[in-house]
């Protein structure tokens, strides 16, 4: 059975999320670790954490992603933005370990002009510093569109990544449909190449989950503007054909449409 969700709300708790996601006949889900532009956390009251993980057993849930702040980038070449960032993800890191969820996204970051290998540079040394063989939780890095000084738009930089991460155990790759269209990856006429040359570079292994989006914009845009499914430049037969291919429909696939809670209901 696919795991099929979209991104919900934390504001009415943790429970309600699953009570939520199970309306729109979805099993599974994403959420903000956090204020998705500041800092703020939701407090964790463990009752809620408990109702929440009954759902996800009772309704035979895949698993759920949590999702870093916007604000989160590791690659900054601000060195109290670096700080902000490493405190960010050691917070989420450690209330993660909390919840019924081991899978944490994260854009890899912007490098601020000062070039990629040093914003990677930036990247690698704080996820070792906050990475233990005690964390629980698997790192996801997204791959992004290639907007401005963006880091991760192609397989290579990923893997870069990936490769310097002392504990490679714990990192992995959630895969951004609209975001692999603007970078330039045609998922549309040809995705068993995008396939092949996933698997050679990163290895279809380390891919942990999908972001289903369409694409307001053109193939190979560099631009990150998200579309409701079918009702973009990607269209829906190559997202079906994405979705339901051998090698990836085990995976959880997520939403993040521009759409309520009623809008992802029917893309569902």
């Amino acid at each position: 059975m696919y795991k099929i969700g979209c991104h919900l709300s934390t504001s009415n708790g943790f429970k309600k999320m699953g009570e939520v996601a199970v309306k729109i006949n979805a099993n599974t889900f994403q959420f903000f670790t956090r204020n998705p532009r500041g800092g703020d956390a939701r407090s964790l009251i463990q009752y809620d954490l408990d109702g929440l993980a009954q759902i996800l057993k009772d309704h035979e849930f895949g698993e759920i992603l949590a999702h870093s702040p916007y604000t989160l980038n590791m690659a900054s070449s601000n060195p109290q933005t670096r700080a902000f960032a490493k405190m960010i993800l050691t917070d989420d890191l450690n209330r993660l370990d909390r919840m019924p969820c081991n899978l944490y996204n994260i854009h890899p970051g912007s490098h601020s002009g000062q070039g990629p290998e040093q914003g990677i540079t930036n990247i690698s040394e704080i996820i070792n510093e906050v990475l233990s063989n005690d964390s629980k939780s698997m790192i996801l890095l997204e791959t992004m569109s290639g907007k401005g000084t963006e880091i991760g738009s192609t397989f290579q930089e990923l893997r870069v990544i990936m490769d310097r991460i002392e504990h490679s155990d714990k990192i992995g790759v959630c895969l951004d449909t609209c975001h692999l269209y603007s970078a330039g990856y045609d998922i549309v006429n040809r995705l068993e190449d995008v396939l092949e040359e996933l698997n050679d570079i990163i290895g279809l292994e380390k891919v942990k989950a999908v972001h289903l989006n369409d694409s307001m914009n053109e193939f190979n845009s560099k631009k990150d503007r998200h579309a409701g499914i079918g009702e973009g430049k990607i269209g829906l037969e190559p997202i079906i054909r994405l979705m339901t291919h051998p090698q990836l429909k085990h995976l959880p696939f997520i939403l993040e449409t521009p759409n309520d809670v009623e809008g992802h209901s029917n893309e569902l």
